[in-house]
């Protein structure tokens, strides 16, 4: 989930789609490591290894399968210490090597939005915030909300911009003073140099996890 930091901050929550609205996308899974079957997941929870907390997960490809209950089991993570990233490590009955690792890599790891704690004032889920509409103060529409990451210093919203292109928000009450989940909006007063330079911006906010190491 995402919070003003001005707010109490969350440590967990969830990222991404929703299948039919209910479910909340919480990882997917990107890739073997080694060959004995163990998966590497790119979780999408506030603290990565929380997305072992939920019991077990609804593992899909597309919101139209009726999906399987899937438990993971955690097993370290990508260097024997802490996470690479968003990416932990994981094994599943029945998955025992390589191949079967591999098979499944882009398979989706939902959770009921049911069993997701309650949200104290100024927390959001992630889920909730992508696809948002973004108007700014002082007028016209800046874009849609597309993911939320957090680079390291706070949650922050990429945002796809009407002209094309991206620019990087910081999820502040400062530049997002106004968050209307209902209204399917988001108010931002975004500093003009920061849309100036949303491309660098783009460039410099984080690059790419890789996922190929084994």
């Amino acid at each position: 989930m995402a919070s003003h930091p001005e707010r109490q901050p969350t440590p967990a929550g969830a990222d991404g789609d929703t299948a039919a609205g209910q479910f909340v996308l919480l990882g997917v899974i990107v890739g073997a490591h080694g060959i004995r079957g163990q998966l590497r997941i790119r979780s999408f929870t506030g603290e990565p290894a929380a997305i072992f907390g939920y019991g077990a997960l609804l593992g899909k490809r597309r919101d139209t399968e009726a999906g399987r209950s899937l438990t993971l089991r955690p097993v370290g993570t990508a260097k024997g210490g802490k996470p690479k990233g968003d990416v932990v490590l994981a094994t599943l009955d029945g998955v025992a090597d390589r191949t079967a690792a591999e098979a499944l890599k882009g398979l989706r790891l939902y959770i009921s939005r049911d069993a997701l704690p309650a949200l104290e004032e100024d927390e959001f889920y992630h889920a909730d915030l992508i696809g948002l509409l973004v108007d700014q103060v002082a007028g016209g529409r800046l874009g849609t909300v597309k993911a939320v990451h957090d680079f390291g210093a706070g949650d922050v919203l990429e945002v796809t911009r009407e002209e094309g292109g991206s620019v990087f928000l910081p999820f502040t009450m400062a530049v997002v003073p106004v968050v209307d989940i209902a209204g399917g909006r988001l108010v931002a007063d975004p500093p003009a140099a920061l849309l100036e330079s949303g491309a660098a911006g783009e460039e410099d906010a984080g690059g790419e996890t890789r996922d190929d190491e084994e």
